[in-house]
């Protein structure tokens, strides 16, 4: 009679153990999409739009911010008119003032100082210059200028330092970080808190793959879009760059787009 209770009080501790265990992992699980969910619902604020190679339309909230629109206006065709213009450089692959004249509109136009040295007088006379390392606000955005220069330095270098310009773009907290040509920089590597980033790798003008790669895992974006990683050799081999930055750091999402 004693075994049978001792063996019916077993089968109950295990059943009730099954319970509790089943419930904890349910709840878990239900913690983990729920965490989910919020990222991608922060994340659906900023919609990174592809156009080709060095330039995109990022959608933020109800505004529209273009990075170096090149392609003609056909390239733009059903993208929302930009509010702002963000020019990087003056190599032709970020400056097309035929297609800038076609998608300005009423947009702020921002270039560094060498850019506007280069445009038609209609032009340069709407732009907002800024240099390295200054900080400017329009409209509800704060836009930060980022050096973007080859390493090692050289006057015949690509892209010599003071010339170009990254972007860190800011509102409600919310940050994004347009690389621009460039090496992996001190300047680049101590960035903090940013959300988004887009990353060139293409030899010999900006990154190889696991120069940005290393890159990435100094300043630790939440989310980096390889983007710029045409070269004279073809493509950059992005899906490596995913490979090499997420055997390091998993919690950095790489998106590989369709860019070319």
């Amino acid at each position: 009679m004693k075994k049978t209770y001792l063996i019916l009080i077993l089968f109950l501790v295990v059943i009730i153990g099954g319970i509790y265990l089943f419930t904890k992992k349910d709840n878990n699980k239900t913690m983990i999409e729920t965490s989910q969910t919020t990222e991608v619902t922060q994340n659906a604020l900023v919609k990174i739009i592809p156009i080709s190679h060095a330039t995109a339309v990022i959608n933020w909230g109800d505004k529209n911010i273009y990075t170096d629109p090149v392609g003609g206006a056909e390239a733009f065709m059903g993208q929302p008119p930009a509010d702002i213009i963000l020019l990087t450089d003056i190599h032709s692959d970020h400056l097309d003032d035929e297609t800038l004249e076609k998608v300005l509109g009423w947009a702020v136009l921002v270039t560094p100082q060498a850019v506007r040295d280069k445009l038609p007088k209609a032009l340069a006379n709407k732009v907002q210059v800024m240099k390295n390392s200054e900080t400017k606000t329009f409209d509800e955005f704060t836009v930060t200028a980022i050096p973007m220069y080859n390493i090692p330095e050289s006057a015949t270098a690509p892209h010599t330092k003071g010339r170009g310009n990254g972007y860190v773009v800011e509102k409600d907290g919310f940050r994004v970080y347009i690389a621009g040509d460039t090496s992996g920089i001190p300047e680049m590597r101590v960035l903090e808190d940013i959300d988004i980033t887009l990353i060139p790798m293409n030899l010999p003008y900006t990154m190889s793959v696991e120069e940005a790669a290393d890159a990435v895992l100094a300043f630790k974006p939440k989310q980096v879009w390889p983007y710029h990683y045409r070269g004279p050799d073809g493509l950059s081999d992005v899906v490596r760059f995913k490979t090499l930055v997420n055997q390091s750091d998993p919690n950095i999402e790489v998106i590989l787009a369709k860019w070319y």
